[in-house]
Protein backbone atom coordinates (compact mmCIF):
# COMPACT_ATOMS: atom_id res chain seq x y z
CA UNK A 1 0.00 0.00 0.00
CA UNK A 2 1.66 3.23 -1.10
CA UNK A 3 1.35 6.46 0.82
CA UNK A 4 0.14 9.73 -0.65
CA UNK A 5 2.72 12.51 -1.02
CA UNK A 6 3.28 14.40 2.21
CA UNK A 7 3.66 18.18 2.23
CA UNK A 8 7.17 19.23 1.32
CA UNK A 9 9.50 20.16 4.13
CA UNK A 10 11.04 23.64 4.05
CA UNK A 11 13.79 24.30 1.53
CA UNK A 12 16.73 21.90 1.68
CA UNK A 13 19.63 24.06 2.90
CA UNK A 14 23.20 23.90 1.78
CA UNK A 15 24.79 21.75 4.49
CA UNK A 16 26.28 24.17 7.01
CA UNK A 17 28.43 22.67 9.75
CA UNK A 18 28.13 25.89 11.74
CA UNK A 19 24.43 25.22 12.29
CA UNK A 20 24.93 21.67 13.54
CA UNK A 21 24.91 20.62 17.18
CA UNK A 22 28.39 19.37 16.46
CA UNK A 23 30.47 20.33 13.40
CA UNK A 24 31.15 16.64 12.75
CA UNK A 25 27.44 15.75 12.52
CA UNK A 26 25.16 15.85 9.46
CA UNK A 27 23.21 19.11 8.99
CA UNK A 28 20.30 19.37 11.47
CA UNK A 29 17.70 19.64 8.69
CA UNK A 30 18.79 16.25 7.38
CA UNK A 31 18.67 14.65 10.81
CA UNK A 32 15.17 16.10 11.29
CA UNK A 33 14.10 14.64 7.94
CA UNK A 34 15.49 11.24 8.94
CA UNK A 35 13.50 11.37 12.16
CA UNK A 36 10.31 11.82 10.09
CA UNK A 37 10.95 8.65 8.07
CA UNK A 38 13.30 7.19 5.48
CA UNK A 39 11.58 8.96 2.55
CA UNK A 40 10.23 12.50 2.92
CA UNK A 41 9.35 15.43 0.65
CA UNK A 42 11.49 18.56 0.61
CA UNK A 43 11.65 21.85 -1.24
CA UNK A 44 14.89 22.72 -3.01
CA UNK A 45 16.38 26.24 -2.85
CA UNK A 46 15.16 26.98 -6.39
CA UNK A 47 11.57 26.18 -5.48
CA UNK A 48 11.32 22.68 -6.96
CA UNK A 49 10.51 19.72 -4.74
CA UNK A 50 12.29 16.38 -4.42
CA UNK A 51 12.36 13.31 -2.23
CA UNK A 52 14.90 13.12 0.60
CA UNK A 53 15.96 9.52 1.12
CA UNK A 54 17.62 9.24 4.52
CA UNK A 55 17.43 5.58 5.63
CA UNK A 56 20.31 3.18 5.06
CA UNK A 57 18.35 0.47 3.24
CA UNK A 58 16.48 3.04 1.15
CA UNK A 59 19.65 4.90 0.12
CA UNK A 60 21.25 1.60 -0.97
CA UNK A 61 18.11 0.74 -2.90
CA UNK A 62 18.13 4.04 -4.81
CA UNK A 63 21.84 3.92 -5.61
CA UNK A 64 21.69 0.33 -6.90
CA UNK A 65 18.47 0.62 -8.94
CA UNK A 66 18.79 1.33 -12.67
CA UNK A 67 15.37 2.99 -12.54
CA UNK A 68 17.05 5.96 -10.87
CA UNK A 69 19.25 8.02 -13.19
CA UNK A 70 22.39 9.97 -12.28
CA UNK A 71 22.53 11.74 -15.67
CA UNK A 72 23.23 15.42 -15.06
CA UNK A 73 21.56 16.25 -18.38
CA UNK A 74 18.14 15.18 -17.08
CA UNK A 75 16.23 18.40 -16.28
CA UNK A 76 14.59 16.90 -13.19
CA UNK A 77 17.81 15.79 -11.48
CA UNK A 78 17.72 17.70 -8.16
CA UNK A 79 20.61 20.04 -7.44
CA UNK A 80 21.16 22.18 -4.37
CA UNK A 81 22.81 24.70 -6.69
CA UNK A 82 20.45 24.68 -9.69
CA UNK A 83 22.26 27.49 -11.47
CA UNK A 84 25.11 25.10 -12.22
CA UNK A 85 23.14 22.52 -14.16
CA UNK A 86 24.12 23.89 -17.56
CA UNK A 87 27.81 24.05 -16.60
CA UNK A 88 27.88 20.47 -15.33
CA UNK A 89 25.79 19.15 -18.20
CA UNK A 90 28.05 20.76 -20.80
CA UNK A 91 31.02 18.63 -19.68
CA UNK A 92 29.68 15.60 -17.81
CA UNK A 93 32.15 13.25 -16.16
CA UNK A 94 31.33 9.54 -16.04
CA UNK A 95 30.17 10.00 -12.43
CA UNK A 96 27.21 11.98 -13.78
CA UNK A 97 26.29 9.65 -16.62
CA UNK A 98 24.32 6.40 -16.78
CA UNK A 99 25.33 3.06 -18.25
CA UNK A 100 26.41 2.12 -20.82
CA UNK A 101 28.36 5.38 -21.29
CA UNK A 102 29.23 5.56 -17.60
CA UNK A 103 30.58 2.00 -17.61
CA UNK A 104 32.54 2.51 -20.84
CA UNK A 105 34.39 5.58 -19.52
CA UNK A 106 34.85 4.23 -16.00
CA UNK A 107 36.44 0.98 -17.22
CA UNK A 108 39.24 3.01 -18.81
CA UNK A 109 40.64 3.91 -15.38
CA UNK A 110 39.36 1.08 -13.18
CA UNK A 111 42.64 -0.83 -13.40
CA UNK A 112 44.57 2.07 -11.88
CA UNK A 113 42.53 1.88 -8.67
CA UNK A 114 42.24 -1.85 -8.10
CA UNK A 115 43.09 -2.95 -4.55
CA UNK A 116 46.14 -4.93 -5.76
CA UNK A 117 47.48 -1.88 -7.60
CA UNK A 118 46.96 0.41 -4.60
CA UNK A 119 48.56 -2.06 -2.19
CA UNK A 120 51.69 -1.93 -4.34
CA UNK A 121 51.71 1.86 -3.92
CA UNK A 122 51.70 1.75 -0.11
CA UNK A 123 55.49 2.07 0.32
CA UNK A 124 55.50 5.13 -1.92
CA UNK A 125 52.57 6.69 -0.05
CA UNK A 126 54.35 5.96 3.26
CA UNK A 127 57.42 7.82 2.02
CA UNK A 128 55.32 10.81 0.92
CA UNK A 129 53.68 10.92 4.36
CA UNK A 130 56.97 10.67 6.26
CA UNK A 131 58.56 13.38 4.11
CA UNK A 132 55.60 15.69 4.68
CA UNK A 133 55.88 15.17 8.43
CA UNK A 134 59.65 15.81 8.29
CA UNK A 135 59.05 19.14 6.59
CA UNK A 136 56.18 20.12 8.86
CA UNK A 137 58.08 19.46 12.08
CA UNK A 138 61.58 20.61 11.16
CA UNK A 139 62.60 23.34 13.61
CA UNK A 140 58.99 24.04 14.64
CA UNK A 141 56.49 23.10 17.31
CA UNK A 142 53.27 24.21 15.59
CA UNK A 143 51.77 24.32 12.10
CA UNK A 144 48.58 24.47 10.06
CA UNK A 145 47.92 20.77 9.51
CA UNK A 146 45.80 21.40 6.42
CA UNK A 147 48.42 23.44 4.58
CA UNK A 148 51.40 21.37 5.74
CA UNK A 149 50.06 17.82 5.74
CA UNK A 150 46.40 17.07 5.00
CA UNK A 151 46.38 18.81 1.62
CA UNK A 152 49.94 18.11 0.34
CA UNK A 153 49.85 14.33 0.90
CA UNK A 154 46.82 13.40 -1.28
CA UNK A 155 47.67 16.15 -3.77
CA UNK A 156 51.12 14.71 -4.41
CA UNK A 157 49.77 11.14 -4.62
CA UNK A 158 47.09 11.96 -7.19
CA UNK A 159 49.53 14.12 -9.16
CA UNK A 160 51.93 11.18 -9.43
CA UNK A 161 49.16 8.79 -10.49
CA UNK A 162 47.62 11.17 -13.02
CA UNK A 163 50.85 12.61 -14.33
CA UNK A 164 50.04 16.18 -13.30
CA UNK A 165 53.05 18.33 -12.30
CA UNK A 166 52.93 18.84 -8.53
CA UNK A 167 54.34 22.33 -8.95
CA UNK A 168 50.98 23.27 -10.51
CA UNK A 169 49.13 22.39 -7.30
CA UNK A 170 48.28 25.96 -6.26
CA UNK A 171 46.71 26.51 -9.66
CA UNK A 172 44.43 23.45 -9.66
CA UNK A 173 43.66 23.67 -5.93
CA UNK A 174 42.41 27.24 -6.38
CA UNK A 175 40.22 26.22 -9.32
CA UNK A 176 38.94 23.17 -7.42
CA UNK A 177 37.84 25.34 -4.52
CA UNK A 178 35.91 27.57 -6.92
CA UNK A 179 34.13 24.58 -8.45
CA UNK A 180 33.17 23.13 -5.05
CA UNK A 181 32.17 26.36 -3.33
CA UNK A 182 28.46 27.14 -3.08
CA UNK A 183 29.33 30.85 -2.89
CA UNK A 184 31.07 30.96 -6.28
CA UNK A 185 29.25 32.92 -8.96
CA UNK A 186 28.03 30.84 -11.89
CA UNK A 187 30.33 32.71 -14.27
CA UNK A 188 33.33 31.98 -12.01
CA UNK A 189 32.42 28.29 -11.85
CA UNK A 190 32.15 28.10 -15.64
CA UNK A 191 35.49 29.87 -16.04
CA UNK A 192 37.21 27.62 -13.49
CA UNK A 193 35.88 24.48 -15.17
CA UNK A 194 37.02 25.68 -18.58
CA UNK A 195 40.46 26.64 -17.26
CA UNK A 196 40.95 23.22 -15.68
CA UNK A 197 39.75 21.42 -18.82
CA UNK A 198 42.09 23.49 -20.97
CA UNK A 199 44.99 22.82 -18.60
CA UNK A 200 44.40 19.06 -18.57
CA UNK A 201 43.69 18.98 -22.29
CA UNK A 202 47.01 20.70 -23.05
CA UNK A 203 48.77 18.31 -20.69
CA UNK A 204 47.15 15.31 -22.39
CA UNK A 205 48.25 16.63 -25.80
CA UNK A 206 51.85 16.77 -24.60
CA UNK A 207 51.61 13.27 -23.16
CA UNK A 208 50.25 11.97 -26.43
CA UNK A 209 53.55 13.00 -27.98
CA UNK A 210 55.73 11.95 -25.02
CA UNK A 211 53.80 9.36 -22.97
CA UNK A 212 54.81 8.38 -19.45
CA UNK A 213 53.61 5.76 -16.98
CA UNK A 214 50.57 7.65 -15.71
CA UNK A 215 46.78 7.74 -16.11
CA UNK A 216 46.62 10.84 -18.28
CA UNK A 217 49.15 9.38 -20.74
CA UNK A 218 47.08 6.21 -21.05
CA UNK A 219 43.87 8.18 -21.56
CA UNK A 220 45.50 10.43 -24.16
CA UNK A 221 46.70 7.41 -26.13
CA UNK A 222 43.21 5.89 -26.55
CA UNK A 223 41.59 6.02 -29.97
CA UNK A 224 38.10 5.59 -28.49
CA UNK A 225 38.34 8.69 -26.30
CA UNK A 226 38.21 12.27 -27.50
CA UNK A 227 40.70 14.78 -26.05
CA UNK A 228 37.77 16.50 -24.33
CA UNK A 229 36.65 13.25 -22.68
CA UNK A 230 40.21 12.56 -21.52
CA UNK A 231 40.34 16.02 -19.92
CA UNK A 232 36.95 15.50 -18.22
CA UNK A 233 38.08 12.21 -16.68
CA UNK A 234 41.32 13.82 -15.58
CA UNK A 235 39.38 16.68 -14.00
CA UNK A 236 37.17 14.30 -12.00
CA UNK A 237 40.11 12.25 -10.73
CA UNK A 238 42.22 15.30 -9.91
CA UNK A 239 39.54 17.05 -7.85
CA UNK A 240 38.16 13.94 -6.16
CA UNK A 241 41.67 12.59 -5.59
CA UNK A 242 42.86 15.43 -3.38
CA UNK A 243 39.88 17.39 -2.02
CA UNK A 244 38.05 14.49 -0.38
CA UNK A 245 41.02 12.84 1.31
CA UNK A 246 42.49 16.17 2.41
CA UNK A 247 39.24 17.08 4.16
CA UNK A 248 38.93 13.62 5.72
CA UNK A 249 42.46 13.86 7.13
CA UNK A 250 41.82 17.28 8.66
CA UNK A 251 38.40 16.42 10.07
CA UNK A 252 39.57 13.08 11.43
CA UNK A 253 42.51 14.70 13.21
CA UNK A 254 40.36 17.47 14.70
CA UNK A 255 37.79 14.93 15.85
CA UNK A 256 40.34 12.61 17.46
CA UNK A 257 42.23 15.39 19.22
CA UNK A 258 39.03 15.99 21.16
CA UNK A 259 38.80 12.27 22.00
CA UNK A 260 42.36 11.24 22.91
CA UNK A 261 41.33 7.90 24.42
CA UNK A 262 40.45 6.64 20.93
CA UNK A 263 43.78 7.47 19.29
CA UNK A 264 45.54 4.33 20.57
CA UNK A 265 43.60 2.16 18.10
CA UNK A 266 45.49 3.85 15.25
CA UNK A 267 48.73 2.33 16.56
CA UNK A 268 47.37 -1.22 16.29
CA UNK A 269 47.82 -2.50 12.71
CA UNK A 270 44.97 -4.96 13.19
CA UNK A 271 42.58 -2.26 14.45
CA UNK A 272 43.67 0.53 12.09
CA UNK A 273 41.53 -0.42 9.04
CA UNK A 274 38.39 -0.68 11.16
CA UNK A 275 39.14 2.63 12.86
CA UNK A 276 39.36 4.37 9.50
CA UNK A 277 36.05 2.84 8.40
CA UNK A 278 34.40 4.30 11.51
CA UNK A 279 35.86 7.73 10.75
CA UNK A 280 34.53 7.50 7.20
CA UNK A 281 31.09 6.51 8.48
CA UNK A 282 30.93 9.13 11.20
CA UNK A 283 32.20 12.07 9.15
CA UNK A 284 30.71 11.24 5.70
CA UNK A 285 32.03 14.41 4.09
CA UNK A 286 29.61 14.39 1.12
CA UNK A 287 26.88 16.10 3.12
CA UNK A 288 24.98 17.42 0.11
CA UNK A 289 23.59 14.05 -0.96
CA UNK A 290 23.71 12.15 -4.25
CA UNK A 291 21.09 13.33 -6.76
CA UNK A 292 18.99 10.91 -8.78
CA UNK A 293 15.79 11.11 -10.84
CA UNK A 294 13.22 8.32 -11.21
CA UNK A 295 12.90 7.07 -14.80
CA UNK A 296 9.72 5.16 -13.97
CA UNK A 297 7.37 4.79 -11.01
CA UNK A 298 9.18 3.20 -8.05
CA UNK A 299 7.82 2.27 -4.63
CA UNK A 300 10.30 2.94 -1.85
CA UNK A 301 9.55 2.26 1.82
CA UNK A 302 5.84 2.32 1.05
CA UNK A 303 6.07 5.64 -0.78
CA UNK A 304 5.42 5.98 -4.51
CA UNK A 305 8.08 7.98 -6.30
CA UNK A 306 6.75 8.81 -9.74
CA UNK A 307 8.69 8.91 -12.99
CA UNK A 308 10.36 12.28 -13.41
CA UNK A 309 10.60 13.05 -9.69
CA UNK A 310 13.96 13.92 -8.17
CA UNK A 311 15.64 12.19 -5.25
CA UNK A 312 18.49 13.20 -2.95
CA UNK A 313 20.11 10.15 -1.34
CA UNK A 314 21.68 11.37 1.91
CA UNK A 315 24.77 9.33 2.74
CA UNK A 316 25.34 11.17 6.02
CA UNK A 317 22.01 10.16 7.55
CA UNK A 318 22.18 6.64 6.13
CA UNK A 319 25.48 6.25 7.98
CA UNK A 320 23.75 7.22 11.23
CA UNK A 321 21.03 4.56 10.89
CA UNK A 322 20.83 2.89 14.31
CA UNK A 323 19.35 -0.30 12.88
CA UNK A 324 22.59 -0.87 10.98
CA UNK A 325 25.34 0.73 13.06
CA UNK A 326 23.94 0.89 16.58
CA UNK A 327 25.24 -2.53 17.56
CA UNK A 328 23.66 -4.87 20.11
CA UNK A 329 24.27 -2.35 22.88
CA UNK A 330 22.76 0.47 20.78
CA UNK A 331 25.84 2.62 21.09
CA UNK A 332 25.02 6.27 20.27
CA UNK A 333 25.70 7.14 16.65
CA UNK A 334 26.43 10.80 17.33
CA UNK A 335 29.70 9.73 18.97
CA UNK A 336 32.61 8.23 17.08
CA UNK A 337 33.66 4.78 18.30
CA UNK A 338 36.74 3.39 16.58
CA UNK A 339 35.90 -0.12 17.80
CA UNK A 340 32.55 -0.08 15.97
CA UNK A 341 32.02 -2.40 13.00
CA UNK A 342 31.40 0.24 10.33
CA UNK A 343 32.38 -1.77 7.27
CA UNK A 344 28.95 -1.44 5.65
CA UNK A 345 29.03 2.37 5.61
CA UNK A 346 28.06 4.31 2.49
CA UNK A 347 30.63 7.11 2.65
CA UNK A 348 31.85 6.10 -0.82
CA UNK A 349 28.33 5.70 -2.19
CA UNK A 350 26.90 2.43 -3.41
CA UNK A 351 26.11 0.63 -6.65
CA UNK A 352 27.73 1.18 -10.04
CA UNK A 353 28.57 4.82 -9.29
CA UNK A 354 30.35 4.23 -5.99
CA UNK A 355 33.69 5.96 -5.60
CA UNK A 356 36.31 4.51 -7.91
CA UNK A 357 39.18 5.74 -5.74
CA UNK A 358 38.09 4.26 -2.42
CA UNK A 359 41.04 1.80 -2.17
CA UNK A 360 43.41 4.75 -2.58
CA UNK A 361 41.55 6.88 -0.05
CA UNK A 362 41.60 4.07 2.51
CA UNK A 363 45.33 3.50 2.04
CA UNK A 364 46.14 7.21 2.37
CA UNK A 365 43.99 7.65 5.47
CA UNK A 366 45.40 4.57 7.19
CA UNK A 367 49.01 5.47 6.46
CA UNK A 368 48.70 9.20 7.16
CA UNK A 369 46.73 8.99 10.41
CA UNK A 370 48.88 6.21 11.87
CA UNK A 371 52.10 8.07 11.03
CA UNK A 372 50.80 11.42 12.28
CA UNK A 373 49.96 10.19 15.77
CA UNK A 374 53.02 7.90 15.94
CA UNK A 375 55.40 10.70 15.05
CA UNK A 376 53.63 13.33 17.16
CA UNK A 377 52.28 11.67 20.33
CA UNK A 378 51.89 15.10 21.93
CA UNK A 379 49.82 16.52 19.07
CA UNK A 380 47.16 18.96 20.27
CA UNK A 381 44.97 21.77 19.04
CA UNK A 382 46.73 25.14 19.01
CA UNK A 383 43.45 27.02 19.50
CA UNK A 384 40.35 26.28 21.58
CA UNK A 385 38.10 23.73 19.87
CA UNK A 386 35.27 26.28 19.58
CA UNK A 387 37.54 28.51 17.46
CA UNK A 388 38.14 25.88 14.76
CA UNK A 389 36.79 26.85 11.36
CA UNK A 390 34.70 24.58 9.16
CA UNK A 391 33.71 25.15 5.56
CA UNK A 392 30.11 26.31 5.31
CA UNK A 393 30.22 27.11 1.60
CA UNK A 394 31.19 23.85 -0.03
CA UNK A 395 29.64 20.67 -1.37
CA UNK A 396 32.28 18.66 0.54
CA UNK A 397 32.53 19.12 4.31
CA UNK A 398 35.96 20.16 5.47
CA UNK A 399 38.23 22.65 7.20
CA UNK A 400 40.14 25.54 5.63
CA UNK A 401 42.84 25.25 8.31
CA UNK A 402 43.71 23.27 11.45
CA UNK A 403 46.18 24.93 13.85
CA UNK A 404 48.03 22.27 15.83
CA UNK A 405 51.03 22.12 18.14
CA UNK A 406 53.23 19.37 19.58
Amino acid sequence: MTTSPAPARPAVPMPSPHSARCPFDPPPAYLEAAADGPVTRAELPGGDTCWLVTGYAEVRAVLSDHRFSADIRHPALPLLLPGRREILASNPTFLRLDDPEHARLRRMVTGDFLVKRIEALRPGIQQIVETALDRMTEGRSSADLVAEFALPVPSLVICLLLGVPYEDREHFQRLSRTLLSSDSAVADVAAAQQELLDYLGDLADRKRERPEDDILSRLAARDDLTPRQAARTGLLLLIAGHETTANMLALSTALLLGRPAQIARLADPAALPGAVEELLRHLTIVHSGLPRVALEDVELAGTLIRAGEGVLALLSTANRDAAVFGGPDRRPLDEVDLSRDARRHLAFGFGVHQCLGQPLARAELQIALAALFRRLPGLRLAVPAEELEFRADTLIHGMPSLPVAW
